[in-house]
């Protein structure tokens, strides 16, 4: 869909009420030519004054979702991501998005870097997108699922075998991590055979010992929100391939940092950044706005811990654009075309 289209279809232009000084933004979709309408890319970009997409400091900036998710509870970052001159773009992940859960795990882990990649092809096929732009130097940002995204993006490399051995081991400690949402330990008689299906289980599927890679020489910066990272060849992310940094929730009950986030950092550091650490937030804590009136076994997951305040996160996202700023906005050529 080329961008005038989509500008006199579909574009909505969303004026930013959280502070008097924010930018208009402007909303819209691209798929990239010969793929299917079903999987769009949502793209956040600045408008001008007349609510005509306008250059900004012409960088891209990717977001890749968390499990069952969409560009929805990304919003407040995507816009402070504008706000401070990005054009963000959200790859809609097959499988493993909303309304569309049919294959999370590591069958969507496998496609969606190049999912990534395919998004800022999108980008680029767009010819009044792309004049806006310099693709040379692109950051990523992925949370959960996404931050496992955005870590294969850096340079890890990881398998299905890799999370069989941590589950071998872990699994009662990190159960949600070996099962998702198809149940929970609850203390009861019942953990014993929850257990021991589990076992059997993932025996029989996590048999695939491929070490999965991808590099795409556009990416130049990226940030992993409490990343899903237990199954990573740790000797791969040691000197990650591009600037990384992790941003981790200290009471994370559904990917415990100790074997993920932190496992990341006891490998990387100093050659990675511990961006931000959130010691009373939650898997959830990244989501904004958090989705409302969450229940059950995923309420338990990704609401909010009691006494956690997310006015935190005006500042994380100030550090995020900060990031992006060191990364990606110091290599700016001075003139950038269309601007």
């Amino acid at each position: 869909m080329a961008m005038r289209a989509w500008i006199s279809a579909v574009f909505v232009a969303l004026v930013m009420t959280a502070a008097p000084a924010s930018a208009q933004v402007g909303m819209g979709k691209v798929t990239l030519p010969g793929q299917s309408d079903d999987l769009p890319v949502t793209v956040f970009l600045p408008l001008s004054e007349q609510g005509l997409p306008k250059a900004g400091n012409g960088r891209l900036i990717v977001i890749s979702h968390g499990s069952g998710a969409w560009y929805g509870v990304y919003t407040d970052l995507a816009r402070a991501l504008v706000d401070a001159g990005y054009v963000v773009a959200f790859p809609q992940h097959a499988g493993d998005r909303l309304n569309d859960d049919a294959h999370p795990g590591p069958d969507s882990w496998k496609r969606r870097p190049e999912e990534v990649s395919h998004a800022i092809d999108a980008v680029a096929a767009d010819a009044h997108l792309a004049r806006l732009l310099k693709l040379d130097r692109v950051g990523v940002y992925g949370m959960s699922a996404g931050g496992h995204t955005a870590l294969t993006l850096a340079g890890g490399a990881w398998s299905p075998s890799l999370l069989k051995q941590h589950c071998d081991a872990h699994l009662a400690e990190d159960f949600q991590t070996c099962v998702g949402l198809v149940t929970s330990l609850n203390g009861n008689w019942l953990d014993g055979l929850k257990l021991w299906l589990a076992r059997r289980i993932i025996d029989g599927r996590l048999t695939d010992t491929t070490r999965y890679t991808h590099v795409d020489p556009r990416i130049a910066a990226v940030a992993a929100a409490v990343p899903l990272a237990a199954d990573f060849d740790l000797d791969t992310l040691a000197k990650p391939r591009v600037p990384l940094a992790i941003l981790t929730a200290g009471r994370d009950v559904w990917l415990v940092p100790r074997f993920h986030a932190d496992r990341v950092l006891a490998a990387c550091l100093p050659r990675c950044e511990h961006l931000v650490d959130m010691p009373d937030a939650g898997h959830g804590a990244y989501l904004s706005p958090l989705p409302p009136n969450l229940d059950g076994l995923l309420g338990r997951l990704i609401n909010d811990p009691v006494g956690f305040d997310r006015a935190q996160l005006t500042q994380v996202h100030r550090k995020l654009v900060d990031f992006f700023d060191r990364h990606l906005r110091a290599q700016t050529s001075a003139s950038i075309p269309g601007s």
